[in-house]
């Protein structure tokens, strides 16, 4: 994450944007606001935003228009800030190009949580070939998962969908994502394998960490946890490790 990133945040409602402003500066963002889909879109021409905070509620355009619209082009990590709670909304939100999503209300440490993992170096990616969450070792170039030094054996269905997830690590995977990904389809009819595996995935993990790994996220998807505060790393830990602090 960049000293100082850029932040963009397009929303229509002023006491929003002021409490975001309120939380962000002080982590040291340089925040811009737009109040509406076209002065965001300008915004996000001349700031080159590290990030984008996107409200799905303007007054002049359909926020899902303009989340596509800023795909087309800008790769910067987009969270979306919603007062929508409707789970359909959501998975087109994320299947959309949206990396994230967070309900209003919003917790401030959580919403600087959820943008710092959306800065990582090439986001949606581990930061180099490990990944470590308590006593979980994950090398991600060999697909290999340890518990204090024992491997965890995966079926190839179970290890499939877990380095999916290991792949975004910290960011919510659609169920279709998934279905996609690890079976090739968006078939509705494989979502009772889905919970099946990853009900499976979870028992392997079960003693790892003191947090449920594999969380779930509403009827939506699933979320590999990053723990929000600092963890100790072993002493032997590899100087290029994705380590969960400073999330």
């Amino acid at each position: 994450m960049k000293p100082n990133p850029v932040a963009l945040l397009i929303d229509a409602d002023t006491p929003t944007r002021k409490l975001v402003r309120i939380v962000l500066e002080p982590h040291r963002y340089k925040v811009f606001e737009a109040d509406t889909a076209e002065a965001g879109t300008k915004e996000a021409v001349a700031r080159r935003p590290d990030v984008i905070i996107l409200d799905l509620c303007l007054p002049d355009m359909d926020g899902l228009i303009v989340l596509k619209r800023l795909r087309e082009w800008n790769q910067a990590p987009i969270l979306i800030l919603s007062a929508e709670d409707d789970e359909r909304l959501k998975v087109k939100a994320l299947d959309g190009g949206a990396n994230d999503y967070v309900n209003k209300p919003f917790g401030a440490a959580e919403l600087c949580a959820r943008l710092r993992v959306l800065q990582r170096p090439n986001a949606g990616q581990p930061a180099g070939p490990f990944y470590i969450n308590g006593d979980l070792r994950v090398d991600v170039n060999s697909h290999v998962a340890t518990i204090r030094s024992r491997h965890v054996d995966f079926t190839p269905t179970e290890e499939a969908l877990f380095f999916t997830l290991v792949r975004h690590t910290g960011q919510l995977v659609t169920r279709q994502h998934l279905l996609h990904c690890v079976w090739g389809t968006d078939d509705e009819s494989k979502l009772h394998d889905l919970h099946v595996y990853i009900r499976n995935i979870r028992q392997k993990l079960q003693g790892a960490s003191d947090d449920m790994i594999v969380q779930t996220e509403g009827s939506i998807g699933y979320r590999l946890f990053v723990p929000f505060g600092p963890r100790e790393t072993s002493p032997d830990a590899a100087p290029s490790e994705f380590v969960n602090a400073n999330v």
